[in-house]
């Protein structure tokens, strides 16, 4: 149950969703719908196909397809499709796929301002927001701007219905991510801490039985479902040390984002359950554990995903620079970590230790 004891603000996201199974049959109509007649698709290389099956979906109106995005959104690339857009005079953006896609009609909509259409095949929650990360020169920086959000979000449960099961596992902890920060952001509200609850009950239900059975219709609806309200929640408050040490990850070590998240969540919700207790406990409640960090690696373990950083490409000699880096700069934190602790939590995550809380 969320207390409504004091006052408090709550920002909506201002856009439209359309969810359901076979929604992706109305984009064409989102496009009339908002007077569009150039849409250039976007993709990453391995979704191509998906792509032009898109585009041949909405005929000749189409300014072409770019299918080079790729993780964290590198500047370069996204250089070279805003050569695409000027070239085609594109007046859209549709993007089909994962966060990477979708951060890269966010960098073409920050430095062009055309309107957005994104078809997660993901859970990833990117298209919800207003937040943009970029990486130039191995840094990854993030920012936000209401010229990023997505206008129109279609969520077609069908694509997901062939996400591979290690990527539905991955990311759909990438997005329950995003929910548990919620809980004790700075600007956190009762609305966002319903949001986040229902998010991670609905993925935390949902994730193991899509493990045992990929074409569960049900399942796979709720965890879309679930991932949604956890990229609403991404979207409306701010994060914390869990999206800052992912960040650095990502970007400086060029690290696979939902893989990087579903490893270092565990670690980072363990830590700061000794500063905000009450606010976590719901988590482990709904995970059914003594902690809520234990609870998360619990759940990492059973959806058979990764919880070591030395199995996904982190080098240990990186382990200094990390923390190094990630306290360059200040970040709100409900409990603010030193140097050394947050050495002593990549140590941990590296290693796959199973959090104490």
């Amino acid at each position: 149950m969320v207390r409504i004891d004091e006052s408090f603000v709550y920002n909506s996201i201002p856009n439209r969703v359309v969810f359901g199974f076979g929604t992706s049959a109305r984009l064409g109509e989102e496009v009339l719908r908002l007077g569009l007649k150039r849409p250039l698709v976007l993709s990453t290389p391995e979704q191509k196909r998906d792509a032009e099956a898109l585009a041949a979906k909405l005929g000749a109106d189409i300014a072409g397809i770019f299918s080079g995005a790729t993780m964290h959104t590198p500047v370069d690339v996204t250089e070279k499709a805003m050569a695409v857009v000027a070239e085609t005079k594109a007046d859209c953006v549709i993007a089909l796929g994962g966060g990477s896609t979708t951060g890269l009609g966010k960098a073409i909509a920050l430095r062009t301002d055309l309107l957005q259409i994104v078809l997660p095949t993901t859970y990833a929650g990117s298209e919800m927001t207003n937040i943009l990360g970029e990486t130039s020169g191995g840094l990854k920086k993030t920012l936000r701007s209401p010229k990023v959000q997505p206008e129109v979000i279609i969520y077609d449960v069908d694509f997901t219905l062939t996400l591979p099961v290690g990527l539905s596992s991955t990311s759909g902890m990438n997005a329950i991510a995003h929910a548990v920060e919620g809980l004790y952001a700075q600007d956190r509200n009762p609305i966002v801490s319903l949001m986040a609850l229902e998010g991670i009950r609905a993925l935390a239900e949902s994730l193991p039985v899509i493990v045992k059975q990929p074409q569960d219709r049900e399942a796979r609806a709720k965890a879309l479902y679930g991932a949604w309200l956890c990229g609403a929640v991404l979207g409306s408050v701010g994060m914390a040390l869990h999206h800052k040490l992912c960040h650095v990850l990502g970007g400086s070590f060029d690290l696979p984002h939902a893989e990087t998240h579903t490893v270092v969540l565990p670690h980072v919700v363990s830590f700061n359950a000794q500063a905000v207790p009450e606010l976590l406990a719901p988590v482990a409640e709904i995970l059914h554990a003594d902690g809520p960090g234990q609870g998360l690696f619990d759940l990492a373990k059973k959806l058979n995903a990764p919880t070591a950083l030395k199995d996904i490409r982190m080098p240990a000699d990186g382990l200094d620079k990390a923390s190094a880096i990630a306290t360059e700069s200040p970040y709100y934190n409900p409990r603010q970590p030193t140097r050394d602790q947050i050495r002593a939590l990549l140590d941990d995550a590296f290693n796959g230790r199973r959090p104490e809380r």
